[in-house]
Formats: C-alpha cells, sequence, structure tokens
C-alpha cells in the first residue's frame, strides 16, 4: 500500500510515504484543499481518502491487489487543482480522480479529467459541475439547487413566504443565491431583501440590518460556506433578530456551531446528511450501519469529530471501489460505464442510483432536515 502526499513547496513538491507504486493495480489521484481558506472541508476529506486505501489494502485490496492514492493539497487554488489534475493524469498516470473540494477547484480539475477520458467524482456542492451531464464527471454531495429546494420545503410547511437573503460572493454562495432565486417562487416565496457579502468581511451587521428593517420579512438564508456564515450567525444574534435563521449544507458540521458559537446558533436549520446525526438514526434506517461504521473508524483513528465533508470522500471512495470491483478492470472507460450504472449503493450522504441523466444519483430523501438544539444537531420532524 502506498499513500503518497504532494503538496505545493516554494521550491518543489513534497512527496510522504513508501513507493511500491509498480505493485497498484488501481492508482487514484486526488487534488484535495487540506490547507488554506477550504482546509476544514478538505482536510477531513484528505484523511479519509488515506484511512479508506489504508484500511481496504489491509483487507487485501481489489480482487488481491492494492490500491495507490496520489494525493495533492491544492489549497483552494483553482489554477493548481488544474496543474495537479494534469500531472496526475500524465505523470502519475492515474486511472481515476477523487477530489476538487470547491466549485472552483472541480470545475478546474474536470475541464482536464473530461479532455484526458478519465473519470473524476468532484467533492463539491455546485450544481454546475454535473448539469448539464459530462460523460467523464460525478459528484458526490448534494447540489445547491436541492438545498434551495429542502430548505423551501421547510419554510412553507413553516408558513414562511416573505424572505430575505445575504449570501456569500464565492463560487458557492453565489452559485447557491442563483440556484435559490430560480426555484424560490415555486414555493410560493418571495425574496424581499437580498444581500451578500464578501468571504473575508469580518463583519456583516450593515447587511443585516437592511434585512431586518425589510418590510414583511419572515426568515433569513444564508447561502454560503466557510467563516462567513459563522459571522453572520453571531451578528445575527448581536443584533437580536428574532426570525427563523436558514444555513446551507455547505456549513453542515459540528464546526460551524462551534465556530458560530452554541448560543448564536441555536435554532439554526440547514439541510444536512445522515452523518451528522447518526446516532439519531432509527434501526432500519439503510444508511445507518454505513455512517457508523464511518463514524467510528475516523473519529478513533483521528481524535476528531467527524464531518460532512470527509462524509464526501467517504462516498467518492465507495463509488469508485464499487464500479472497479464490477467491471472488474481499472480501465478509465470500463470505470466510467460501472459508476453510471451504479445502484442502490448506501452512502454517507446518501443512497446513490446513478444513470446515463444522473451523475449524482441522490434525491430531496437523501437531505434531513436539521436544528441545532443545545448546541448539537437534532432531525428536525
Amino acid at each position: 500500500m502506498k499513500t503518497t502526499l504532494k503538496t505545493a513547496a516554494p521550491a518543489a513538491l513534497i512527496a510522504l510515504g513508501l513507493a511500491t507504486a509498480a505493485s497498484a493495480e488501481l492508482k487514484i489521484g486526488a487534488s484535495i484543499s487540506a490547507t488554506g481558506p477550504a482546509a476544514f472541508l478538505g482536510d477531513p476529506e484528505a484523511k479519509t481518502l488515506e484511512m479508506l486505501v489504508e484500511e481496504l489494502n489491509a483487507k487485501g485490496g481489489i480482487n488481491g491487489e492494492p490500491v495507490e492514492l496520489v494525493l495533492y493539497d491544492d489549497g483552494g487554488d483553482a489554477n493548481k487543482a488544474r496543474t495537479f489534475a494534469t500531472r496526475l493524469i500524465e505523470d502519475d498516470e492515474v486511472q481515476a480522480i477523487i477530489g476538487g473540494t470547491t466549485t472552483g477547484t472541480s470545475m478546474s480539475i474536470l475541464a482536464v479529467a473530461e479532455d484526458a477520458e478519465v473519470p473524476f467524482i468532484s467533492l463539491a456542492g455546485a450544481i454546475d459541475i454535473i448539469q448539464p451531464v459530462k460523460p467523464w464527471t460525478f459528484k458526490t454531495p448534494h447540489t445547491d439547487r436541492m438545498a434551495c429546494q429542502k430548505i423551501f420545503e421547510d419554510m412553507k410547511k413553516q408558513g414562511i413566504a416573505r424572505i430575505g437573503m445575504i449570501s456569500g460572493t464565492d463560487g458557492f454562495g453565489a452559485s447557491m443565491q442563483a440556484q435559490c432565486k430560480d426555484v424560490v417562487a415555486d414555493y410560493g416565496i418571495e425574496v424581499v431583501a437580498d444581500e451578500t457579502y464578501d468571504p473575508k468581511d469580518a463583519d456583516m451587521t450593515a447587511q443585516l440590518t437592511k434585512i431586518k428593517n425589510a418590510e414583511g420579512v419572515q426568515a433569513v438564508l444564508n447561502p454560503g460556506f466557510g467563516q462567513g456564515p459563522s459571522i453572520v450567525t453571531r451578528n445575527y444574534k448581536q443584533l437580536a433578530i428574532d426570525l427563523p435563521l436558514y444555513q446551507s449544507h455547505g456549513v453542515a458540521s459540528d464546526g460551524f456551531i462551534e465556530l458560530a458559537g452554541a448560543d448564536a446558533a441555536e435554532g439554526v436549520r440547514l439541510p444536512g446528511t445522515a452523518l451528522l446525526v447518526a446516532a439519531l438514526l432509527a434501526e432500519g434506517d439503510a444508511q445507518k450501519p454505513v455512517v457508523t461504521a464511518y463514524k467510528a473508524a475516523y473519529e478513533g483513528k483521528f481524535k476528531q469529530p467527524v464531518s460532512t465533508f470527509g462524509g464526501y470522500a467517504h462516498d467518492g471512495f465507495a463509488l469508485l471501489t464499487d464500479a472497479v470491483t464490477r467491471a472488474g478492470s481499472t480501465e478509465p472507460q470500463a470505470i466510467r460505464d460501472a459508476l453510471e450504472a451504479t445502484k442502490a449503493l448506501a452512502g454517507t450522504t446518501g443512497i446513490y442510483t446513478m444513470t446515463p441523466e444522473d451523475h449524482l444519483g441522490l434525491d430531496l430523501s437523501a437531505f434531513r432536515m436539521l436544528q441545532v438544539k443545545d448546541g448539537k444537531w437534532t432531525i428536525v420532524e
């Protein structure tokens, strides 16, 4: 078994691990944002991939052959992700790529993977990654459009008809803002205040004050990821805005509660995955064995809470190794065809069934509407 971690250094690439590449039947490439502004997403993704490769090889690999992981840290830089994708394909000769922590890095990687005809499984949320369908690109997280729909379903149940939005201007925030605006009218909901913030902003009270003063606002939605939503949540509390606050699946983690503060985060709702509420799942839930096993393994090895984002990497690895096993081949074309034929594969994010028209394979039932109560995620009944 070999896991090679390669990260951009000032003078050269640094490789960590023991070189046994010649014996690896399946070589998986990965470009992950393990450092930089998206490290809270990418770090658990990188750790998850390394752990799963180690576990699989300890069990004999795939069909008796070990799996090799070649992992680059792109730091959230789309240009580096493109360079690493090219290197993975041309120099490392991988048969498939998992990664693209952010929408920007995913779009860079998929452009290279599509040209080279190498299967790519993205770990980012934007719908543009898979719509329109691209032959060689798949992904594991729900789309931002699905998140909007799940949120608006819940709002409609609460009788909410007029909302304010405050969105990040990063790739994720801008994409989700656009998708939410595109579907909001389908639920009889009107956006009566629409504000944005830069991901580097340290205070959003000005924007939130405008929303607070907008006529008839009944709830606020914050499409965003990173530290921005935590700042929004703290400012929301400071301004004593007594309205429901909805966040995106982009911050569905215990880390969000920690950054925002449990008191400020109390009552926040968002669409999340079964992984965040593993202990609350019913015994007959098809995802429970998967999420509990992953949670136990990850937390046991790394001594830190499992995250939704590491779960995305878990599912990408599961989809890929399942496809290789069913295909009986490590040829990129065979892997691609098998990925597209995935049926009822239970992951941490949902149960995947893909088709030529759907390279995600999840529907809204894969989302659980979650709410922070007493500093912990709970399932909204």
